[in-house]
């Protein structure tokens, strides 16, 4: 079994948007606003990236990041740490991203994550 539980997948598919934090090399933070964060796989993420260019500056030089999303009514949510381990510009999940938004604009990246820990809370 990966690192994403089904309670981790549960809440991942139904609290949204969520919050990616990155850090520079520096470690001067940067906090980013995603709806597009979908399970690729057991330990995989994928979100699209359409207009975030400090997120990713931040991970070509840091990979780390950390991701947080809270229903605010139920207090329900969910938080995942990990490293993006791939920007990709092809493939399906770029494609899958760039048909859902393109009347919000071009998708630059499609950023795999590898999740270390989870959970849904």
């Amino acid at each position: 079994m990966g690192k994403i539980s089904d309670d981790l997948k549960k809440a991942i598919a139904e609290i949204q948007p969520s919050f990616v934090a990155t850090a520079d090399q520096e470690g001067k933070p940067n906090v980013s606003a995603k709806g597009s964060i979908t399970v690729l796989d057991d330990d995989h993420l994928v979100f699209a990236e359409l207009r975030s260019p400090r997120t990713m500056d931040n991970l070509k030089v840091n990979s780390n990041l950390s991701i947080i999303a809270l229903n605010p009514e139920t207090k329900k949510g969910w938080r995942v740490w990990g490293r993006a381990v791939e920007l990709m510009t092809s493939g399906d999940a770029f494609d899958k991203f760039t048909e859902k938004y393109k009347a919000m604009g071009k998708v630059n990246y499609a950023v795999k994550i590898l999740v270390e820990k989870g959970m849904a809370f």
